[in-house]
């Protein structure tokens, strides 16, 4: 004889209902949990896109970009701190994907993060330490190394594979 037969009627029902509502509150929490996404700050991750999409949408591209690339895989690059949305829909603007980017931290374990009292400086440390330039950092050590990074480029034929002047 189970626990929920000894019960008054009306515990017993309201027992079962206990019990469907936790079961139907897991099974949610799993789905929601599945259409996240999190994505390292600077880095990229794929993603294989349902057959069918015609259209990409990314609610906020300040924190994420996507790039699609053949054979429905797409390429999404963390740009900022925080969480946006990505759409994918089909030709009759059907929406076929809908997940939550969440862009976070850096995983590398060379970052090195320096502060000094309110002012912010990360470094590579690899195992010598160079200025990074991340969100986040000092705004005139940020434009710093963003600033000779681009001068660098620009010396380079201002692309950044090189191609120089010919």
């Amino acid at each position: 004889m189970s626990i929920w037969r000894r019960l008054p009627r009306p515990f017993r029902y309201l027992g079962y209902a206990v019990t469907i509502v936790c079961m139907l509150g897991f099974a949610l929490a799993n789905v929601a949990r599945a259409d996240n996404m999190t994505i390292p700050l600077d880095q990229a991750q794929l993603l294989r896109l349902p057959n069918g999409v015609s259209t990409i949408v990314i609610g906020n591209p300040l924190i994420a970009d996507a790039s699609l690339q053949p054979g429905g895989l797409l390429v999404i690059t963390g740009k900022g701190y925080g969480s946006t949305n990505l759409l994918a829909l089909d030709r009759s603007g059907r929406v076929v994907l809908d997940k939550q980017l969440v862009v976070g931290k850096p995983r590398t374990s060379d970052v090195v993060i320096v502060q000094k009292g309110i002012e912010t400086e990360t470094y590579s440390c690899n195992p010598d330490c160079a200025p990074r330039g991340t969100l986040g950092d000092t705004p005139n050590f940020f434009n710093a190394v963003t600033g000779q990074g681009a001068a660098r480029a620009g010396q380079a034929g201002g692309s950044p594979g090189g191609g120089g002047p010919r």
